[in-house]
């Protein structure tokens, strides 16, 4: 049998339901976002903290954010917070302003669906068009694989390993440097 002719080939429009929306996070998302973070801290090595964030961490975390170069942004599914992505101080000393530290966080429902990618693409341009960022950097634990890739996926250059820096479900962790000049 012949396969149709390219021409014929009808795509469904995309469902109602697979649109994503990327959008400045607002403080009605707290709640999801702490519950994506908090997941990572209970299950997974993403991240290095050990004891889930309180409410109260939260918001101070939330409110150090979409001010100066310090993005947070949203992925919106479904009217659900599917991932986060924020451009947060790297370090306290004013020589370090120009330098942002990148977080991607997706919510374990919607990992391989192309949220970190999207999530990633706006929040570099919004990098790029901000003339007070010229360093973007990453710091991630070795075995997330997953945030290598997209990492190099976009052009982060590796900056180098720290061996067994943290402790985390009993065994040490290396953490490995990314970095992109936007």
């Amino acid at each position: 049998m012949r396969p149709a002719h390219p021409a014929l080939i009808v795509h469904p429009a995309p469902d109602v339901a697979d649109i994503m929306k990327i959008r400045t996070a607002e403080l009605r998302d707290l709640a999801e976002l702490l519950e994506i973070y908090n997941y990572e801290v209970e299950h997974g090595t993403a991240t290095l903290d050990i004891q889930p964030r309180t409410q109260a961490q939260w918001e101070a975390w939330f409110f150090a954010h979409n001010i100066e170069n310090h993005p947070l942004i949203v992925a919106e599914k479904n009217g659900n917070i599917a991932g986060y992505a924020s451009l947060s101080a790297y370090r306290q000393k004013e020589a370090y302003c120009s330098t942002v530290e990148l977080s991607v966080y997706v919510h374990p429902d919607f990992r391989k669906s192309g949220v970190a990618t999207k999530l990633l693409e706006e929040i570099l341009e919004m990098a790029r068009q901000d003339e007070s960022i010229h360093t973007v950097v990453s710091v991630i634990t070795s075995e997330n694989q997953a945030s290598v890739h997209l990492h190099e996926k976009f052009n982060f250059s590796f900056c180098g390993t720290v061996r067994e820096v943290g402790m985390k479900f009993g065994r040490y962790l290396d953490i490995l440097q990314y970095q992109l000049i936007v």
